[in-house]
């Protein structure tokens, strides 16, 4: 084939693979199996086909003898025939005397290529006697093989978890970093202050450095609710692959993992603003296995996340928990498209502080989030959400149930915030507390967002009491919005691409 010129065996995929999965398996299949050498050896296409239409789409009641037929393959004299059953029937699901069907194969090939393809199969469908083979005739497998099986294996017969109540008694030296959105970093470090176990290192953009000053557990870290994420660190070192396996297989690594995990500690490795990184996560992964083989990197379901940020001419490394769902957030059952992110919603009733007998309001209630984190914090009396939205409405009184606050006055009505004085118990200088993150026009489409928000510090003016506050996030720049209005506070924070001020108002009186 001369270059320039369209690939057969591709553009015979590209073809089959349109195709009805009825079609596919009774018409070209079998006029696959019913053609000669020379006719198979071009129509080999078909059987990757076969695998990925019906991985998508096929029938489950044909399962078992698509499986047969790809089973079968694995002995056609066509090399690329087998090849490509290898491939597929990871995708359809395997049986146990498969695993033997596919190490027949590779006891009786001599092609490197063929053995490849087959530990690529058995990394997906293999288990003991894989492992077996491997440690007594040493098949000539990708490194990683071994580590994948076991990883497999692991998910099976001995699933990891977290457990976030167990303490940690060996800290000193150790150092966390608290990450989350950049502009709120100074709502984090007062709320690590209040905390007895923490004391404040460092502060950074968009992080927090902490150290432990007593024993600690994760439960305790989670206790503060104004972060994103929180990562152990392991070291900064240079931006080499031994200096990076040597830091993640440490002692310090083992001591964490061991205090926090239950059972066979899988993992994942995350380059950070680097986007895929395949070959650099393969090579250091095999270096980490070598040196610590109790670690088994993974990419299913794994309990921890290994982060490298750029650092300098360095890399700093992370250990995070994967604590999903965010246990602070159990009550986040259901969401809308524009929803706060719990973490802002959390550090906006920080901001808006509290008074005895709160009565709170939010004119965009969404799912709730910013009522329900004001709530939690204590000392409200009633709470009052409305949305143009039915559907937030629903989800936001759903949120709320979740989260069990008692006793709490809740009243929600799916209505304008321009017409707060038509909902029962709103009115002139009713409430004590506005906190909203209104929509910005970016998930949600406004016509007019200058006139949505001064029509919001209008109705604030309106509704609040004397003394009452006004927190909520403004993508615009506003100044002197409302005679009545005075402005307490402002932070400029990292909405995801764009920059939004949190804001807090206090009513002036008349």
């Amino acid at each position: 084939m001369k270059n320039g010129e369209p690939n057969p065996d591709k553009e015979l995929y590209r073809q089959l693979r349109s195709l009805p999965w009825e079609q596919l398996w009774r018409e070209q299949a079998a006029r696959f199996d019913q053609a000669s050498p020379q006719e198979r050896s071009k129509r080999v296409a078909v059987i990757r086909a076969v695998g990925v239409v019906f991985d998508e789409s096929g029938a489950a009641a044909q399962k078992d003898e698509v499986r047969r037929w790809l089973v079968a393959l694995l002995h056609d004299p066509c090399e690329k025939a087998r090849r490509y059953a290898m491939a597929a029937l990871p995708k359809i699901g395997s049986e146990p005397g498969d695993e033997a069907e596919l190490i027949s194969v590779l006891r009786r090939t001599s092609s490197e290529r063929e053995k490849k393809f087959l530990g690529q199969t058995l990394e997906k469908v293999g288990g003991t006697a894989t492992l077996e083979v491997m440690g007594r005739e040493n098949p000539g497998f990708l490194p990683q093989s071994e580590q994948k099986i076991l990883a497999r294996l692991a998910r099976g017969q001995n699933p990891s978890a977290i457990r976030p109540e167990n303490i940690l008694s060996h800290f000193a030296g150790l150092r966390l970093h608290l990450r989350g959105r950049r502009g709120l970093e100074g709502m984090v470090r007062e709320e690590v202050e209040g905390h007895r176990k923490f004391r404040v290192a460092e502060t950074g953009r968009g992080l927090v450095g902490i150290t432990p000053v007593a024993p600690f557990s994760l439960a305790d870290i989670y206790a503060l609710r104004c972060f994103g994420t929180v990562g152990f660190v392991l070291g900064t070192v240079p931006a080499s692959n031994e200096a990076l396996a040597s830091v993640i297989a440490s002692e310090l690594t083992r001591r964490i993992l061991r205090a926090f995990t239950e059972g066979t500690v899988r993992y994942r490795l995350n380059f950070v603003s680097k986007g895929h990184q395949r070959s650099a996560v393969r090579l250091l992964a095999a270096r980490i296995y070598a040196l610590r083989p109790e670690l088994l990197n993974d990419g299913h379901d794994v309990t921890w996340t290994v982060d490298i940020h750029p650092a300098g001419r360095g890399q700093c490394v992370e250990l995070r928990p994967n604590m999903t769902p965010d246990p602070r957030f159990y009550y986040r059952k259901d969401d809308v498209p524009a929803a706060s992110h719990p973490q802002l919603a959390a550090c906006m009733a920080r901001l808006a502080g509290g008074v005895e007998h709160e009565i709170v309001w939010d004119p965009f209630c969404g799912s709730g989030l910013e009522l329900i984190e004001r709530a939690l914090l204590g000392g409200v009396q009633s709470i009052y959400g409305t949305d143009l939205s039915a559907d937030a409405i629903a989800i936001a009184r759903a949120n709320f149930a979740a989260a069990k606050i008692m006793p709490v006055a809740l009243n929600f009505f799916r209505g304008d915030f321009r017409d707060f004085a038509r909902c029962e118990g709103l009115g002139p200088n009713s409430v004590t507390l506005i906190i909203t993150n209104p929509p910005m026009g970016k998930r949600v489409i406004i016509d007019d967002l200058p006139r949505l928000m001064g029509d919001l510090f209008h109705v604030a003016a309106q509704a609040l009491k004397p003394g009452g506050r006004l927190v909520f996030c403004n993508p615009l720049r506003t100044e002197r919005p409302h005679p009545l209005l005075k402005l307490e506070s402002r932070q400029v924070v990292d909405f995801g691409g764009f920059d939004c001020r949190m804001e807090k108002y206090l009513k002036m009186p008349k």
